[in-house]
């Protein structure tokens, strides 16, 4: 069984009078590891050292050299894809070729990140356009914040860390980590790997333990220039506040609409959203929750989403054909099914799953719901679907809005104009045509509206984020 602590300034540090916390396989409750916590005082330290980093090694860094540190780090983690794939099935309880394919995108993190560090254009203003401003040049730069603190979930302990350090890096700065304490296991083989690739000591710095005591002293840290936090959204509105005045990106929930009209394709639709509604047990900010359904096809289309459900294999996510695993905890799962009893005591119909045997829920399905149930109205994270049914454009237009949330929508027409139409009016971040809330494209920009977040991510646009625009003028005498 691994020991594991913070990272900081190369070292790991493992302080047996630490308080530990112990790290399990969701599926079997096997312990896999024991976390000897951070206190406030190594906090201190990793943020200082971060900031020491910056200042003496990438602050002054060329750009070809994080772009190499950033390249091998990919070839490295291609070449170490299964040991990753593994680890994350077992911390997180990812069926383990969901794994491989979070390993697959993280690798593109790295080759996207490496070629975004050489690009950081600035441009030439044309002072002469304001008066006075005749035999002058203004010029801008891309220059780094510093150091920043990322907080990040238990869902893609890989890739949503390396959507945070992978940025941070192509433009210059340092990062102190703060991973989901559930997940804590690839984020060590992770710093091991970028410390391979050539990453200074220092630049990334890596703080275990719980939220509850870390964060705080984290993000209020005055040498702390950004905070970027994936996460709920009761936490990351807290961190704003703690944050003042830094620059925050926040990454939250939803209870993302997915719409099928009646003139979709119908068998892609249904394929598409058992995709999007159960991949990694529902556990997705994305993940499809509402489903609108056109009464015209509500029984086709329910229909063949019930067959191909209930043939979902679930188990053992070690096991190469399993499809649905379990959630990331017993008490997830318990929260899981007290919702969907709510749901029924309101009136819900199951139609198929509703089920809990431990920490795994059977892929669900639930008919006759209305708006105010949590598992409509609330972020489900849970492989459980709601079906509603509408009549008309402005009426689903209207209940797809009637949220708090605002991240990803999917949207299934063959009619262009409807199409567009209906990418203009959702309030969300992004719009998917014939595809499904959950889909992500690491270089896409991504983020929220309303209590979905704020700021974005994909790699350009989280640079943007952890960087700012320097002007300088010249006078030419």
């Amino acid at each position: 069984m691994q020991k594991i602590g913070s990272i900081i300034n190369g070292e790991h540090l493992v302080n047996e009078k630490a308080q530990t916390l112990a790290v399990r396989n969701p599926y079997s409750g096997e312990q896999l590891a024991t976390i000897y916590c951070a206190t406030k005082e190594e906090v201190i330290e990793a943020v200082n050292t971060a900031q020491i980093t910056f200042t003496t090694a990438m602050r002054e860094m060329p750009a070809h050299e994080r772009g190499k540190i950033l390249a091998n780090a990919s070839k490295l983690l291609e070449e170490r894809g299964e040991q990753f794939a593994k680890t994350i099935s077992q911390e997180a309880g990812k069926p383990i070729n969901e794994a491989r394919g979070e390993v697959l995108r993280a690798v593109q993190v790295l080759q996207f990140a490496s070629e975004e560090a050489k690009r950081l254009h600035g441009e030439q203003i044309p002072m002469d356009s304001a008066i006075g401003g005749e035999r002058q040049i203004g010029i801008t730069k891309r220059v780094p914040l510093g150091v920043i603190a990322a907080i990040t979930p238990f869902n893609f302990p890989l890739n949503l860390a390396l959507h945070k350090i992978a940025p941070a890096i192509a433009v210059g700065n340092t990062i102190v980590l703060k991973p989901a304490e559930k997940t804590p296991l690839s984020s060590v083989l992770l710093y091991d790997l970028f410390a391979d690739a050539g990453l200074p000591s220092g630049a990334l710095n890596i703080i275990q333990g719980p939220g509850t005591e870390l964060v705080e002293p984290l993000v209020t840290h005055t040498a702390v220039k950004k905070v970027t936090f994936t996460g709920s959204g009761k936490v990351g509105w807290s961190i704003k506040e703690l944050a003042g005045r830094k620059p925050v990106t926040l990454e939250l929930g939803s209870n993302a609409p997915n719409i099928i009209f009646a003139d979709a394709n119908l068998e892609h639709a249904a394929t598409t959203i058992v995709m999007a509604g159960y991949t990694f047990a529902g556990q997705a900010c994305v993940s499809a929750q509402r489903i609108y359904v056109e009464a015209a096809i509500y029984d086709e289309f329910i229909s063949l989403l019930h067959q191909k459900v209930e043939s979902l294999v679930v188990g053992d996510p070690a096991e190469e054909t399993t499809q649905l695993g379990p959630m990331i905890t017993e008490e997830a799962a318990i929260r899981a099914e007290e919702w969907i009893q709510e749901a029924v005591l309101q009136g819900a119909k199951i139609r198929t799953g509703g089920t809990r045997n431990k920490t795994i829920i059977t892929p669900t399905i639930i008919e006759n719901v209305n708006p105010t149930m949590q598992v409509v109205c609330m972020e489900v994270f849970a492989p459980i679907v709601a079906i509603l049914p509408f009549t008309n454009e402005e009426e689903v237009l209207q209940a797809a809005n009637d949220t708090v949330y605002g991240l990803q929508a999917g949207v299934f027409t063959s009619d262009i104009n409807r199409a567009f139409k209906f990418a203009d009016r959702l309030e969300v971040g992004g719009v998917w045509i014939n595809e499904a809330s959950v889909r992500r494209y690491d270089h896409m920009p991504y983020g929220g509206v309303k209590e979905s977040g704020t700021g974005k991510e994909g790699i350009r646009y989280a640079i943007e984020g952890m960087s700012d625009i320097k002007f300088i003028g010249i006078k030419l005498i």
